[in-house]
């Protein structure tokens, strides 16, 4: 009986891989991962060698079909993402379902999501909480901000450093003055950074820098 098995990866530390993981890892017929390359590195840190599958945003659609064939000629595969854990904001969620479509059995290993530890750090309410993923572009950002006016839940979104401060500065615009957000940076990593307080103090905070890294947006309910 086929089965594939989403193994999370660190987001950052290579050493936040489970013991569990690197077995069941080491003990399937191939690995489907986004990077070769990203995947690869992290296989060798740990003297896995195995055939890698590249599965991305950019071939999923073409891919998914030949994917499911060769799950169904397998006994046990890996899906992992680049880091966390996989179709969380990344590839997978077409493979998930073509698999239960087929009845091969999917199993998904706990393990990293960036946005789980940077909740738990922001200081805000987590009994209710909503993630978001990234944020549209253009006018779909300016309309996903203004529902978070009266909004009574925490909510979490991943952003690209390169589009962090112009995410800010419209949220500085549009919400209540005093709304607090948390940004957490290059999580588990080196220069990991935190940074908390209302939206026009952490605006200015990253404003004077220039911005790097893997980054979750967290703003805090409406008061």
């Amino acid at each position: 009986m086929p089965k594939l098995i989403l193994v999370p990866t660190p987001i950052g530390n290579l050493k936040d891989l489970t013991y569990r993981a690197v077995e069941i890892l080491g003990g399937c017929d191939f690995v489907i991962c986004e990077d070769t390359r990203v995947s690869g590195r992290l296989l060798q840190h740990y003297n896995i060698q195995k055939r890698l599958v590249s599965f991305n945003v950019v071939n999923e659609h073409k891919m998914v079909n030949k994917m499911v064939k060769d799950i169904l000629h397998a006994h046990t595969v890996c899906f992992v993402s680049d880091a966390g854990t996989p179709a969380i904001s990344d590839p997978g969620f077409l493979l998930v379902r073509a698999c239960i479509e087929l009845n091969i059995e999917v199993e998904c290993l706990p393990g990293a999501t960036a946005f789980v530890p940077a909740l738990v750090v922001s200081g805000f309410p987590m009994h209710n909480f909503i993630f978001e993923g990234f944020l549209p572009h253009k006018k779909g950002k300016q309309t996903k901000i203004k529902e978070l006016i009266g909004q009574e839940r925490t909510v979490i979104f991943y952003e690209s450093p390169h589009r962090l401060v112009s995410t800010l500065t419209m949220m500085n615009e549009l919400l209540e003055p005093g709304r607090r957000v948390c940004v957490a940076r290059e999580l588990s990593k080196m220069y990991e950074e935190i940074k908390r307080g209302t939206v026009a103090e952490v605006l200015g905070h990253f404003s004077a820098k220039e911005v790097k890294g893997e980054i979750v947006l967290i703003v805090a309910p409406h008061e």
